[in-house]
């Protein structure tokens, strides 16, 4: 099957995409890297009027530190944060992510802010930032505002961006001594979708306590969701087993599986539980270098 045919504009500024997608609101689709996109025109399960490629618009695709942030251009490709010196040593969930996303084509042209505007349940991406106080800038006709990353995903591939608003940064607290975070998936083969996902960002004190943990699962519900039970077994106690295997019974308590062709809704809770725990434990040894 083929797309419906479409207009195609290919932008090279900021506020001339943006004129595109204010004329032309929902009638209007954005292109990055096209990895899931192109496969949802082609099944025309969207068909918009115009396709706006935003691939020449400058000043979108960064990694760096910023002050007290991290800060990330939405274009920015899912093979830059394999490549990323400062993502290796400092933010290492990020290279789990990047590794398990798709296959080589995908990671090289696919960008970190398509993903997230894509909305999948499934997202990897989507959440790994929700296990950090994310913040995310979407610019439009009337300027720029911020969206905090629990409040981006509304329903399955559904967000808080306006269909004149075109989604430029994502912003992360820098990392300090004592954080680690971790991202592990579950799935059929490699390039699969998420059976589930567990992401898990830890802050330590100097005596190996938990002063800060998010905590979030992907594949569990309509969106990628937060755990905030975990979260609370975890803050104030020892990081090690104990903790961890209590913070894993509440994650898998506080998901919401649905059975189907992945797995039944009983395994997917066990494997929740399974891959917070394990989670925990490579975020606490990353914590610790």
């Amino acid at each position: 099957m083929q797309p419906h045919s479409f207009d195609y504009v290919r932008p090279q500024t900021l506020a001339r995409a943006i004129q595109v997608l204010s004329e032309n609101g929902n009638r209007a689709k954005v292109l990055a890297g096209g990895q899931s996109l192109i496969p949802v025109l082609k099944l025309r399960l969207a068909n918009p009027r115009v396709l706006v490629d935003i691939n020449d618009v400058p000043g979108l695709a960064f990694i760096e530190e910023r002050g007290d942030q991290l800060r990330i251009g939405a274009l920015s490709r899912h093979r830059d944060f394999e490549q990323s010196k400062l993502i290796r040593e400092k933010y290492p969930i990020f290279s789990d992510v990047a590794s398990v996303l798709g296959d080589p084509q995908v990671r090289n042209l696919g960008t970190i802010g398509g993903a997230l505007a894509h909305a999948d349940p499934a997202s990897d991406w989507g959440t790994a930032l929700l296990a950090f106080k994310a913040e995310l800038t979407a610019r439009g006709p009337n300027g720029a505002r911020t969206i905090p990353i629990d409040r981006f995903f509304k329903d399955p591939f559904t967000t808080a961006l306006r269909s004149s608003e075109l989604l430029t940064e994502i912003r992360i607290p820098k990392s300090k001594a004592g954080d680690g975070g971790a991202y592990l998936k579950l799935k059929r083969k490699t390039g699969d979708f998420a059976t589930i996902g567990v992401a898990v960002q830890l802050g330590l004190d100097a005596k190996r306590n938990v002063a800060g943990a998010r905590v979030a699962l992907a594949s569990v519900g309509p969106r990628p969701i937060r755990a905030p039970g975990a979260e609370k077994a975890l803050v104030g106690r020892k990081a090690g087993p104990t903790a961890f295997a209590d913070a894993a019974k509440m994650a898998s308590g506080e998901a919401h599986p649905t059975s189907d062709l992945r797995g039944s809704e009983e395994y997917k809770r066990a494997m929740i539980e399974v891959f917070t725990r394990r989670a925990l434990e490579t975020a606490t040894a990353r914590a610790g270098r």
